[in-house]
């Protein structure tokens, strides 16, 4: 039994049962360096560097600008300068010597002079006895005819160049248009051989009518200048270039609308 007793009294325990003195000790020692680290930084914040003073704002002050003094007087002087309302204001030129009109109150012309009243004129009143006829027929009158309407023929005609060649016989106008309005002038570019025919001619604008332009180049070919010295030889070597001008007027016969009764079935 003793010497078993010895030989666990010899063995390291597996838990230490001392004490915890050095626990304790730094503790204590940890908490004394925070006092002092509070007391430096308190030392250092609160009586080395002065406290923040918070300063209020000034009171407010209400300046009068007056004429007193020289400062005052100039101040008003440049505000006036300045004055936009002053810029857009309509001023009377200095050299003008006319004065407004004085205000005069408007006088009616009957206050000045009365008018002369009418007298009433009696009352007649009819005591005959009514016709039993029956009152005349009324009379119709008779509406002014209106003037016929002149009518203003298509007309053609050529620039200088053309026109060098002598008067064209023009053939007979005959022209339709498929629609209601007024067609505008047409030209055409036209060339002319040494037999006086029209062997080109060009459109150069339309006058709004597909078929009026058409029937306007017809006509144009057709015209016919007198033949010129040069027709001995070959026609279509010889062209002599120039503009044609059709001039609309109201001789052109318009589409005529179908009647209502053509319409129903």
């Amino acid at each position: 039994m003793n010497s078993l007793g010895i030989e666990s009294a010899a063995e390291p325990l597996l838990f230490t049962w001392d004490p915890p003195r050095r626990q304790k000790l730094a503790i204590a020692l940890f908490l004394v360096l925070s006092f002092m680290a509070h007391a430096l930084g308190f030392y250092i914040f609160q009586i080395v560097y002065p406290p923040t003073v918070a300063l209020l704002p000034p009171p407010a002050r209400v300046e009068f600008v007056t004429s007193d003094s020289e400062e005052g007087r100039t101040l008003l002087r440049w505000i006036d300068a300045e004055d936009p309302a002053l810029a857009f204001t309509t001023h009377r030129p200095p050299e003008t010597m006319l004065r407004a009109l004085p205000k005069t109150e408007h006088v009616p012309s009957y206050a000045a002079v009365e008018p002369a009243l009418k007298d009433i004129p009696p009352l007649e009143r009819d005591l005959r006895i009514p016709s039993y006829q029956p009152p005349g027929a009324v009379r119709l009158a008779r509406q002014k005819t209106t003037a016929p309407v002149s009518v203003a023929k298509t007309s053609i005609s050529f620039s200088k160049e053309l026109s060098a060649l002598g008067a064209p016989a023009l053939p007979e106008p005959s022209f339709v248009a498929s629609n209601e309005e007024m067609p505008q002038t047409i030209r055409f570019r036209v060339a002319v051989n040494a037999l006086g025919e029209v062997r080109y001619c060009l459109p150069i604008n339309s006058s709004g009518d597909p078929a009026l332009d058409e029937q306007a180049r017809l006509y144009v070919v057709r015209c016919r200048f007198p033949r010129t010295a040069a027709s001995a030889g070959n026609a279509d070597s010889f062209l002599v270039w120039g503009t044609a001008a059709l001039q609309w007027g109201n001789d052109i016969a318009r589409p005529q609308k179908a009647s209502a009764a053509s319409v129903t079935p």
